[in-house]
């Protein structure tokens, strides 16, 4: 039997949009990659889900800005390219988009970019093999064909119904399969497990049909304006809380789901606990099993026409064998694999998953789960596997101290990877001396190993690490004071806000396991929070700019005050060593030019001989020009040393 092996350098397993979006980042560097996808097109989950059709990612066009990057911030379903046309927006104009638009954009995004995507290739087994001393991977497909690559990238998502196994379970409908015409649940009393979007938005779709709807789960339901957590309950899908609240027939219960069963004849709810110790056949069921027979006004206590599980989805584990199963993740009830802080599975040496996958990462923490989130932290993988595999270091701008604040202003002001990823990417500041070296959006659990994955050294210097952040202070999220606006205490922040931590050393794996609860990063040598601001617009000179100048100066040692070119001058003349801002650009020929008023100023001031009028230049010689007719006299007094 002939067997086809297809060899690749990078292996992308799924053709959803973190999968596009790392095959969009290896065409970039022209790598060898495959995206290998099961079905007939791109992104085919959302061919099937929400299954009411409404997606929940926003869509926001007008902003009043036209800075691309701005922008993003409030588009949560374009992916990231070259191209500033290939947006979202080119598919669908509305804030809340059908979900039918989405793999439709993902094809164009594919076609126009050129992508290498095989569809049709069902991966069945994943095993890791040896090449060459390191760990790769065979992926084989339903026709037998194998793929063998050095470096794996699984961006499946997940798919696969989250199940909870109790008497009864057999007996209740899966969101994966339910009906969605509302006409089918007409006068019928619905019980659902869960509480997520996917609860809610089935009960939405069903309200004015129903003559109840119950929803139960463990745990109460989490609302997104309260939580920040986008992947908790959405106001476009929270309708029932309304005919809850209002007692309009239907409401929210808390109670364990492997301590319920459901009785065959009628749809009872009971508890596993007053059945039989030997176990009572579900068929079986009697009025004494029953929750109501015990305490009459039991809030379930009454039979319903329908049970629906909407629980979510979890990880496909089921493909890998023994050699290259990533184990199970600690949190998120095991639905996701466990990886490093670097995205890497643990124990799965060159296998990095991506997207929706790789969400134990930062779990109802933060945005990693989802498009607007993930498309970055598949970004700073791409920068990982240059750095491993190519020797190409991640990124760096190299800035004069003199511009690192203007920068950093820059940045909290329209970036768009730390403002989603909020409290997982940051931006490191490799403190140099006289410069700095700005690295974008660094996964910041990863920081100990900040050298080996970034090829960027680090010196006794230190440096500074930018990150957005929710406060910790729990409030009200609608009530009075939920909002710090008086600069001095920007600590009590409650809202989005820039961060600023000052490291002499780079912090230990040590240091990040002890940090303090809920702290993104170990204490600093210092730390700055810039106030919230309800314009999301952090560029006031009073309580936003000053306090961060103060702060800089405090941890770099260095006067980092802007002056006017005339002030530059006068300062140039006066002091051995003129303040910093100068040094790195006026008298770089980077100032405004001199002229006649700023050379008169000077000898009135008797700063400069009453010889040297007759070299005064005309309006446009410049500083540096005049100084070399002044004389060895005036410069040989002056040390520009950095």
């Amino acid at each position: 039997m002939h067997v086809t092996i297809c060899n690749h350098e990078y292996c992308v397993l799924g053709a959803g949009p973190a999968g596009l979006q790392m095959g969009y980042f290896l065409s970039r560097s022209q790598r060898d990659y495959i995206i290998l996808e099961r079905n007939a097109g791109p992104g085919s989950f959302f061919q099937i889900y929400p299954r009411h059709r409404k997606l929940i990612s926003i869509n926001k066009i007008y902003t009043g800005r036209r800075n691309k990057e701005f922008n993003l911030r409030h588009d949560w379903n374009s992916l990231l390219s070259d191209r500033p046309s290939l947006l979202f927006q080119r598919i669908s104009r509305e804030l809340y988009p059908n979900a039918d638009d989405f793999p439709r954009y993902l094809s164009t995004f594919v076609k126009e970019l050129g992508l290498k995507v095989k569809y049709g290739a069902d991966i069945g087994t994943i095993k890791a093999s040896d090449f060459n001393g390191n760990q790769g991977y065979i992926l084989t497909d339903q026709n037998g064909v194998s793929y063998q690559c050095s470096v794996l990238l699984v961006s499946t998502g997940l798919w696969v119904p989250q199940q909870v196994d109790f008497l009864g379970s057999d007996l209740v409908e899966g969101y994966e399969s339910i009906p969605t015409d509302p006409e089918e649940f007409k006068d019928q009393a619905v019980l659902i497990l869960g509480k997520g979007n996917s609860a809610f938005e089935t009960a939405q779709s069903i309200l004015g049909r129903a003559s109840r709807i119950h929803l139960y789960s463990p745990s109460p339901v989490r609302l997104a304006w309260q939580t920040h957590y986008v992947g908790d309950l959405r106001a476009i899908n929270n309708e029932l809380l309304d005919t809850y609240q209002l007692k309009s027939l239907d409401g929210l219960v808390e109670g364990r789901l492997e301590d319920i069963a459901i009785g065959k004849e009628q749809l009872y709810l009971t508890l596993t606990e007053l059945l039989d110790q030997n176990g009572n056949n579900i068929s079986k069921i009697t009025g004494q099993n029953l929750p109501g027979f015990h305490t009459d006004n039991f809030s379930l206590r009454q039979p319903y026409d329908r049970v629906i599980r909407c629980l979510g989805f979890r990880f496909n584990f089921s493909i890998f064998d023994g050699s290259a199963r990533p184990p199970q993740s600690s949190g998120a009830r095991g639905r996701l694999p466990g990886i490093t802080a670097w995205y890497e599975g643990r124990g799965t040496p060159n296998m990095f998953v991506l997207g929706t996958a790789a969400h134990s990462r930062d779990y109802r923490m933060s945005a990693g789960g989802f498009v607007h989130g993930f498309r970055y932290t598949v970004r700073a993988v791409h920068k990982i596997l240059e750095q491993r595999y190519h020797n190409i270091a991640w990124p760096a701008t190299k800035l004069p101290i003199s511009q690192l604040q203007s920068w950093i202003l820059r940045r909290v002001n329209e970036a768009s990877g730390p403002y989603q990823m909020f409290g997982v990417l940051g931006d490191i500041i490799l403190l140099r001396g006289s410069y700095c070296e700005y690295l974008e959006e660094f996964p910041l659990q990863a920081l100990p190993q900040l050298s080996a994955l970034s090829g960027r050294p680090l010196t006794d210097q230190g440096l500074l690490v930018l990150v957005m952040q929710y406060g910790l202070n729990r409030t009200d999220t609608l009530g009075p004071g939920r909002a710090e606006s008086e600069w001095t205490k920007a600590w009590r922040s409650n809202f989005l806000h820039p961060v600023l931590y000052y490291y002499n050393t780079l912090p230990t794996e040590k240091d990040m396991r002890q940090r303090p609860v809920g702290w993104p990063l170990p204490r600093p040598e210092a730390l700055h929070h810039m106030v919230e601001d309800f314009l999301t617009e952090w560029d006031q000179p009073i309580s936003h700019s000053q306090p961060l100048r103060r702060f800089l100066e405090h941890c770099l040692q260095t006067d980092l005050r802007a002056f006017y070119a005339e002030s530059c001058f006068l300062l140039s003349l006066t002091s051995r060593t003129p303040p910093l801002f100068c040094r790195q650009g006026y008298l770089r020929k980077q100032g405004i030019v001199g002229n006649s008023h700023l050379w008169q100023h000077a000898r009135e001031a008797g700063l400069m001989a009453d010889h040297q009028r007759d070299i005064t230049p005309g309006d446009d010689t410049s500083v540096s020009e005049y100084l070399k007719h002044a004389g060895a006299a005036v410069v040989s007094t002056m040390n520009f040393d950095l």
